[in-house]
């Protein structure tokens, strides 16, 4: 049978009941021919014209259980005559009921159409619903039922089922036809296919790059813009472009930079959009950009052209590198100073060993039986030119952080307390001395001596700077030093620091010199009037304490330098200790092992210590001083040693291996660099255990006694 060309009348009934059974026959299956009744009503149904002389009965199959009704169905669709639709009962007693008959057919039929039947105290449809769900193919005829309604829901059901297949039918030769046209167009279609894909690529390219683009844009951390290509107007602008300038969103959106002045020289935008014309992007543009509030930025314009609405825009995009140059500079200066610190420490430590000879001799001379004043009087000059050049070398290692120094617990406003009276003596009577000291500073470690001198240089600096009198305030606090004020100095540390500030009301720098404030030898003052070594020496204290320095100042606005230093615990101490007694008794005849790669200065040592009644001999390194400790066993008393010499030996590892040797055995260090070369495991004492360069022949004799006296 051909289910599509003519209707479909096969009708499954499902009812325990046989008399169900036969009823439906005899509606279904009426003797007579169909009453203009039943005519009319079908054509109204259908919409179709009444046909009142064609007779029609159905094909009816019967099952008596839900299961029986599963395998007839079964049974039609495997032969390809399947049931258009099937009147079942609810009550099936016992096996399946109705509900359950269905749900299990329409998993092998889903297009069977089904009518239940049911008497008012059976299943509600709600309770159908929740177990077989929706389904346009379902009737619910309720108990007892008219013949009529019977026999026009057979009709118009299994036209329904008839009506479907061939729409069903239908659809199914479309998407053939469809499928020969696309066939037969395909090789002529196919550029065309792959570019309305590559069109919807293209456009769901650009929806999603947009996106990107407008989130990117929003929360860049980079200032970004958009503007008209042909006026220069912003369009758009993202919160990091307002913080940057300053300006609010409203006094941006529809103006020119041009109208709000963002431009410190107008000719660097003509060059900007001119590398624009030859190129559509510009990267990195180096200019100036003024702020709202007239702060001037350091920035690196970068400029995309791209279309808008069909209109050329540009996107541009601003780096602030005013903080990175700011910080590059003070790295390329921290850098400089630690080179020109470096070169410092080895003109001092060459220029210590020519004054520790010049002093020595000089010293030997005058405490010789001379035979005239006038020759006498040449050596004492000589003496005291060496001490200057002396007190120059020690700025220059006190600036290469290369001095001896003594920290100790230290109350930085007892200590300004104390200077006070001498600092009103310095600066004079037309500068008026402020002293802004807080409450609570805790101490410092600090050597006492090193913080004098850099609060005396700071002083005096400050009054040479406003020589017309003016206002000079000191004072001290206590700084948390947090990561955002370490991002702005590379120098600065995390932490508690106590800060002393020095303000002035004076002539102020500019940024050349304040590049140049801490070179050694650097000076604005007159010729003959300024050594360049005060602040050079102020720089190296407080590095060599671990602390830094800031510096801001204005031309004619005056200058203030914030010194920071750790802040310490501890006691606090009233004074410095006392220095070991410089009175030096005899000699006993020790034996003594001097060490010294400079000829000059270890003939000098021998010489003097020889006329005091030592024992000495010299060496001119390590290796020769070892042999000359072999040839003796070990018989020395003290050893005076170099620190830094050739040979692959220092004099600090010669005095290791020495007292693994003899454990009491005493030792000097001595060196033009300063007392850090050392390492800071060793305690030393100037005067005691060590011995700065360049040094007098009393001195030379004093410490080499009271080491020798020492416990």
């Amino acid at each position: 049978m051909n289910l599509f060309s003519e209707r479909n009348d096969r009708i499954l009934i499902i009812d325990d009941n046989p008399a169900i059974h036969d009823d439906f026959g005899k509606i279904l299956n009426p003797i007579r021919a169909r009453t203009a009744e039943l005519a009319t009503a079908e054509a109204i149904l259908f919409d179709e014209p009444a046909d009142f002389g064609q007779r029609l009965s159905f094909q009816i199959d019967s099952a008596y259980q839900g299961k029986e009704g599963l395998e007839i169905v079964q049974r039609a669709v495997k032969a390809g005559q399947p049931f258009a639709m099937a009147f079942v009962d609810v009550r099936m007693p016992p096996g399946w009921d109705g509900v359950e008959t269905v749900a299990r057919i329409w998993k092998i039929d889903p297009d069977l159409q089904v009518v239940i039947c049911t008497a008012y105290s059976d299943y509600s449809w709600d309770e159908i619903d929740r177990t077989i769900g929706r389904s346009d193919n379902l009737v619910i005829l309720k108990k007892p039922f008219d013949n009529i309604e019977v026999l026009q829901l057979a009709h118009a059901l299994t036209k329904k089922w008839h009506l479907t297949q061939q729409a069903n039918c239908k659809l199914i030769d479309l998407e053939e036809m469809v499928g020969i046209r696309t066939n037969e167009l395909q090789d002529s279609n196919e550029s065309l296919k792959r570019e309305v894909e590559e069109r919807s690529q293209v456009e769901e390219a650009l929806r999603v790059s947009e996106e990107l683009f407008s989130r990117a844009f929003r929360a860049s951390p980079i200032p970004m813009a958009i503007v008209t290509l042909d006026e220069d107007r912003y369009v758009d602008v993202n919160d990091r472009f307002l913080d940057m300038s300053g300006f609010l969103r409203d006094e941006v959106i529809g103006r020119t930079s041009t109208e709000l002045q963002l431009w410190v020289d107008p000719e660097a935008r003509a060059r900007l959009f001119e590398a624009l014309q030859n190129d559509k992007s510009v990267s990195n543009f180096e200019c100036k950009l003024c702020t709202k509030s007239f702060e001037i930025r350091e920035t690196l314009v970068s400029l995309e052209l791209f279309s808008l609405r069909d209109k050329p825009h540009l996107l541009t995009i601003t780096q602030d590198i005013s903080d990175r140059l700011r910080l590059e500079n003070q790295l390329r200066h921290a850098q400089k100073m630690e080179a020109v610190g470096k070169l410092a420490a080895g003109v001092a430590h060459d220029f210590n060993n020519i004054l520790t000879i010049i002093q020595g001799y000089a010293s030997l001379a005058l405490n010789s039986e001379l035979p005239d004043s006038e020759t006498r009087s040449s050596f004492t000059e000589i003496l005291s030119a060496a001490e200057r050049a002396a007190t120059l070398t020690q700025q220059l290692l006190a600036f290469s952080r290369k001095q001896m120094i003594q920290p100790k617990a230290l109350d930085l406003n007892k200590l300004i307390e104390q200077l006070t009276s001498m600092l009103n003596r310095v600066i004079g009577e037309d500068v008026h001395l402020i002293i802004k000291r807080k409450s609570n500073v805790p101490p410092i470690i600090a050597d006492s001596g090193n913080v004098e001198q850099v609060v005396m240089n700071l002083v005096l600096n400050a009054r040479d700077a406003m020589p017309k009198g003016g206002t000079l305030i000191i004072g001290t606090e206590v700084i948390d030093v947090d990561g955002s004020y370490a991002k702005r100095n590379p120098e600065a540390m995390l932490g508690r620091f106590v800060c002393l500030s020095v303000t002035d009301s004076g002539c102020g720098m500019d940024s050349a010199v304040q590049s140049r404030v801490f070179e050694p030898f650097f000076t604005t003052k007159e010729f003959g009037k300024g050594t360049g070594m005060g602040l050079a020496m102020v720089y190296g204290i407080v590095k060599q304490h671990e602390g830094w320095i800031d510096v801001t100042s204005k031309l004619n606005e005056g200058s203030t330098f914030r010194i920071f230093l750790p802040a310490g615990e501890g006691d606090l101490v009233e004074s410095d200790a006392p220095r070991p007694s410089s009175a030096t008794p005899p000699s006993a005849g020790e034996r003594i092992l001097i060490v010294e790669d400079e000829k000059g200065i270890l003939d000098l040592a021998r010489r003097v210590l020889l006329r005091s009644g030592y024992q000495v001999h010299g060496a001119p390194d390590a290796a020769h001083a070892l042999q000359i400790w072999s040839s003796f066993e070990g018989n020395f008393d003290l050893l005076l040693t170099d620190v830094v010499m050739p040979g692959g030996m220092s004099g600090k590892d010669l005095a290791e291996k020495l007292r693994c040797e003899k454990p009491r055995l005493k030792v000097i260090f001595t060196s033009g660099y300063g007392v850090n070369v050392l390492g800071s495991e060793f305690e030393l004492v100037d005067g005691l255990n060590y011995l700065q360069k360049p040094y007098r022949a009393d001195l030379l004799i004093q410490t080499v006694q009271n080491c020798l006296d020492s416990g």
